[in-house]
């Protein structure tokens, strides 16, 4: 028996709702306070324990392995299997099982690539086995899960259904939801249909519950966030950089703001609410920025007023420019005297003139 648990990272979507911040950049190699989101699930696996991790890549595949590498600049063997066709999550878990070298018993973990969360990771594994179970499913408790699978489970933590989205509150029968980590017994994946798309949430899940298989939920409401968002995303780092989020990779200390080295801030800016500033971005005098992101190489001009969002690399934001909850692609000029809110985005090298729009509202 593998003492040290491998693990399976699924990081092949398409980052469609995060757009324009996934246009050049696959979602999990989207900065989250300093590093790529992936470096944080990176480091926490392998301080749970975890050695070999398979990554499953699909959309932009190219630009995992020359940032990793081997993985050994983190104290991991990383290997990289790539979709030709994307096959959903239980697809891709399929698709990468020739390169585990666990044992049919040994206990797999799968991550998926947009889940920033604070699982005890060993615990899960712990759990997994003292059950004996076939699967193990991370659950999380929310307030309302209308919008997730639910997951009932009886007095022992064992899965008795998978629910789809509920519609109505007689259908809310738990506030249990499936969070995105999963134990798998390493024989259990072979029996996953190979060469085509399949969903372990629709499919995978429901199917061995069927057929009698032992299927454990492991309650851990710890912080969990769906990174799927840009506001989400701009949340997820700031919970980082203010240490709501563990992670040992954030690199520099927790606290109200992230200023990378080669970054230039003027002393009487303002940086709160776990602000990024990344490598080579230039923040100009009497900005204030709060609880946001700014990529490297973007510039923020003096007295722009920026809140809850994020800038993409090399953009550049005009004077007494205000931003809340807005997202600013890469290579992006928003002129001077500007007010967006509430979601606006503006596309990758987009140019908006000088107090072109004072007000502007998601449609």
């Amino acid at each position: 028996m593998n003492l040290a648990p491998e693990a399976i990272l699924l990081v092949g979507g398409k980052g469609t709702r995060l757009r324009p911040l996934t246009v050049n950049t696959p979602k999990p190699m989207v900065p989250a306070a300093g590093v790529p989101f992936l470096t944080h699930q990176l480091a926490r696996a392998r301080a749970a324990g975890v050695e070999h991790i398979v990554l499953a890549t699909s959309y932009l595949a190219e630009v995992f392995e020359p940032h990793f590498g081997d993985g050994s600049s983190l104290g991991l063997h990383l290997e990289y299997v790539t979709e030709d066709e994307p096959l959903g999550t239980g697809g891709a878990i399929r698709n990468v099982a020739s390169r585990l070298r666990s044992g049919p018993d040994d206990p797999v973990l799968i991550f998926n690539g947009d889940i920033l969360t604070g699982l005890d990771i060993k615990a899960l594994v712990a759990t997994h086995r003292s059950t004996g179970a076939d699967v193990s499913l991370h659950l999380t408790r929310v307030e309302d899960p209308r919008a997730y699978g639910l997951v009932p489970t009886d007095a022992t933590g064992r899965v008795t259904a998978f629910l789809e989205k509920p519609q109505t509150p007689e259908e809310i029968v738990t506030d249990q939801i499936n969070a995105g980590a999963y134990v798998f017994r390493r024989s259990v994946i072979d029996t996953i249909p190979a060469g085509r798309p399949v969903s372990v949430e629709r499919e995978t899940f429901p199917d061995l519950l069927d057929s009698g298989a032992h299927l454990q939920g492991m309650v851990d409401s710890t912080y969990w966030l769906d990174l799927g968002t840009p506001h989400a995303f701009v949340r997820g780092s700031a919970d980082l950089v203010l240490g709501r989020a563990p992670s040992p990779a954030v690199p520099g200390r927790c606290g109200d703001r992230l200023v990378l080295p080669s970054a230039r801030v003027a002393p009487d800016a303002k940086l709160t609410g776990g602000t990024v500033i990344g490598e080579g971005a230039l923040v100009g005098e009497g900005a204030r920025i709060d609880g946001s992101t700014v990529l490297a190489g973007a510039v923020v001009e003096a007295g722009a007023v920026i809140t809850d969002s994020m800038i993409g690399e090399g953009a550049r934001i005009g004077a007494r420019t205000a931003l809340s909850g807005a997202v600013i692609g890469d290579g992006a000029t928003v002129g001077a005297d500007n007010e967006l809110r509430d979601g606006v985005r503006v596309w990758c090298g987009a140019v908006l003139p000088d107090a072109a729009i004072r007000f502007s509202s998601d449609q």
